[in-house]
């Protein structure tokens, strides 16, 4: 009998759960679901073709493309064989396709569509051990004799006998290499972390029984499957419990169709949180007389119960009476108009967020749980549980986890979940692995009733002219509290003094010039400065002088991803910023 994988857990999953729906699309205006039958037949016949195209265990298969079926079905059919699956982010550079491409020889790669094809077509002659590329179900015809359609790549296999594709699954051996994630590269060239079978259905295991997920429940997947956090919800966490993936349109259609919906299970980034935050007040910021303080009492309520919760508690007497009305009166409401009505479990993850903004969605009702890790362990190291939650923390150790802290602050890690290492880097491995303890390169303190609080990152820490360190992440989180700022970039390596680089939120500032009568680019209003100036000068009164920012900046433009300060999972490139902006940075020292 097959070892427990991923894959073979969605294979058994066709059996088992049969006609139960694993996965929707948006098709013709309305949600069509494909059951876990054809599930695992669609993996199993993606599996056979790889095989008849001669892909061999060990090889790399890549996948580049936004969130759909063809992705999933891919990178679960490439395990299945032993094949290593690996994703490429679709803002990815032509340059940058190419590291990952050439990096991990890849003679498979599985596209989405022209765009993603103009991409490899420029760079094709300087991968000698690319052989196909195969375009996703549905996609365009490109007449090429390098490509082939999803029809024709699925035809090569049916030649494949059975029992080839079963001998395949068969072999998995759970200490095997199952995937590389590719790291997003915010200080070098990205680098492939290698994770097992063992790694990815022991974590999905943990994961779907430590928040309670079932297949009755369901969630939305449309955050970069090239990273291991959308990988767990839509691939592996499926796979474990049976819940059923609904695919999202695109990223612009996230809002519609999270309403339509109504997931039970979601999770988002910070950046998508602040996007809800910046909608919800400025909707809550047109309510006035009796409606603004309906909302107001609702808020407060929901905030007493939210506070019992994270602690294991049920409100009783006169705040669960309160409660039912607050809810049917204002925040079944706000949660309906998000899509989030029926939400059992909402987490975040890959960035801090600040602990404002989750009081925030607190106080209506909606308690996201956090959880700290990274790609080298599948995701969680640290999880708030639902009865077990501190805002701001990241939790306690994720099930089955060891974790304590280095004499200089690092957050180290050991379990089922670590990664093998870096694909093709000993250096690197050697560095991050240490008597099989993760060396995690993030500073954080575990406080008496074992939450894991960050408080940085050994990269980011911040040596001043007087020799001082200073970790930059609380001055920075304190700022994008700010309804105004978008994103904070401290400054101050081997400089006299700390200062910040802001970027404006751009429906924050146009409404406020708006309500101001105030004209001109909102970046250079003095109006906006001065209150900008404000928000520093309080942050300041809670940080001792050497760690006081003493001049600040804003920025013409949005860090981008495009401009290349901002990573695929949106995380800030610190040297890129410095280098795009050393005008403004040295404009602040000048004097």
């Amino acid at each position: 009998m097959p070892v427990e994988t991923v894959p073979f857990k969605v294979i058994r999953n066709g059996d088992f759960l049969g006609d139960r729906p694993a996965y929707y699309e948006r098709i013709g205006g309305a949600w069509k679901a494909t059951s876990w039958r054809v599930y695992a037949d669609q993996v199993i016949s993606a599996a056979k073709a790889m095989i008849a195209l001669g892909i061999e265990p060990g090889e790399v298969v890549t996948i580049l493309g936004f969130n759909q079926p063809s992705w999933v079905i891919a990178d679960v059919a490439a395990m299945a064989i032993g094949a290593v699956p690996a994703g490429i982010y679709t803002t990815n550079s032509p340059r940058e396709c190419h590291y990952i491409l050439d990096h991990s020889d890849s003679p498979l790669l599985v596209i989405e569509d022209e765009g993603q094809w103009a991409k490899i077509d420029e760079i094709r002659d300087s991968l000698p051990n690319l052989r196909r590329v195969v375009i996703m179900d549905g996609g365009p015809a490109i007449d090429d004799p390098l490509v082939m359609s999803w029809e024709d790549f699925i035809a090569a296999g049916a030649d494949i006998a059975n029992d080839q594709f079963d001998a395949r699954l068969a072999a998995l051996e759970p200490n095997q290499l199952a995937t590389l994630i590719y790291t997003s590269g915010t200080t070098g060239p990205p680098k492939g972390v290698m994770l097992t079978h063992d790694n990815l259905v022991w974590t999905a295991t943990q994961a779907v029984d430590a928040a309670g997920i079932g297949k009755d429940d369901s969630s939305v997947s449309y955050l970069p499957l090239s990273h291991i956090a959308e990988q767990v919800f839509s691939v592996h966490g499926p796979a474990a419990s049976g819940w059923a993936v609904y695919y999202a349109e695109s990223i612009d259609k996230l809002a519609d169709n999270l309403k339509e919906v109504q997931p039970t299970v979601f999770f988002a980034v910070p950046r998508v949180w602040e996007r809800f935050y910046a909608g919800v007040t400025a909707k809550l910021a047109e309510a006035t007389g009796v409606k603004a303080k309906l909302a107001a009492w609702a808020m407060g309520v929901a905030t007493k119960v939210t506070e019992l919760r994270n602690h294991g508690k049920e409100p009783t007497g006169a705040l669960a009476a309160q409660y039912k009305v607050a809810d049917k009166l204002v925040l079944s409401k706000v949660k309906a108009a998000l899509g989030l009505s029926k939400v059992v479990i909402m987490i975040t993850s890959a960035a801090p967020i600040s602990a404002e903004l989750l009081e925030f969605f607190g106080s209506l009702d909606l308690r996201i749980q956090e959880v700290y890790g990274q790609s080298e362990d599948c995701g969680p190291s640290t999880f708030n549980l639902a009865d077990a939650i501190r805002f701001g923390s990241g939790g306690r150790a994720f099930p089955g986890t060891e974790m304590r802290i280095a004499e200089d602050g690092e957050i180290l890690v050991k379990g089922r979940h670590v990664f093998a290492g870096y694909y093709r880097d000993p250096e690197a491995t050697a560095e991050a692995l240490v008597d099989g303890w993760l060396h995690s390169g993030d500073l954080g303190e575990i406080d008496e009733e074992g939450f894991l609080w960050i408080t940085g990152r050994k990269k980011d820490i911040i040596i001043t002219a007087g020799g001082k360190n200073i970790a930059p992440k609380p001055l920075e989180g304190g700022l994008k509290n700010h309804e105004l700022i978008s994103e904070a970039v401290v400054i101050g390596d081997r400089r006299k003094f700390l200062s910040v680089l802001v970027t404006l939120d751009d429906e924050a500032a146009e409404r406020y010039m708006l309500e101001n009568n105030l004209a001109g680019p909102a970046h250079l209003s003095p109006e906006i400065k001065a209150e900008l100036q404000e928000a520093v000068d309080e942050l300041n009164t809670g940080f001792a002088r050497v760690e006081q920012l003493k001049k600040f900046a804003v920025l013409p433009r949005q860090l981008s991803i495009e401009g290349g300060e901002l990573t695929p999972t949106l995380k800030v490139k610190r040297n890129k910023v410095t280098e795009h902006f050393a005008d403004v940075i040295d404009g602040m020292y000048q004097d």
